[in-house]
């Protein structure tokens, strides 16, 4: 599990109208412990791209990456880590001036 330090938030635009529900990019910063199998002694984050439908929300895509060199890491979010990113979120929706935080 990763403890979320700070995060970015903005709202994707769909200029042509084509997808349903509102889309969020986040990068989520975070603190891996040392025994995680994620741990790399850098910086990590993890892209989000959340789904705000009428009834439903959903992420879309996920995936880490290391923050200085932007590799994408070849890890999937366990099942209770899905359920506290969709969680975060939901409750962090960006509003028109507000698109940097700390946690």
């Amino acid at each position: 599990m990763f403890t979320i330090k700070e995060y970015t938030a903005e709202q994707l635009q769909d200029p042509f109208g084509l997808l349903l529900g509102e889309r969020y990019e986040f990068h989520l910063y975070i603190e891996v412990e040392e025994e995680d199998e994620l741990y790399t002694g850098s910086d990590l984050a993890l892209r989000v791209v959340y789904i705000k439908g009428e009834d439903n929300t959903s992420i879309a895509q996920t995936h880490f990456y290391e923050v200085s060199t932007n590799k994408v890491l070849d890890f999937d979010l366990e099942e209770e880590e899905a359920a506290a990113v969709k969680e975060f979120c939901g409750k962090h929706l960006p509003s028109e001036e507000d698109t940097n935080n700390e946690e």
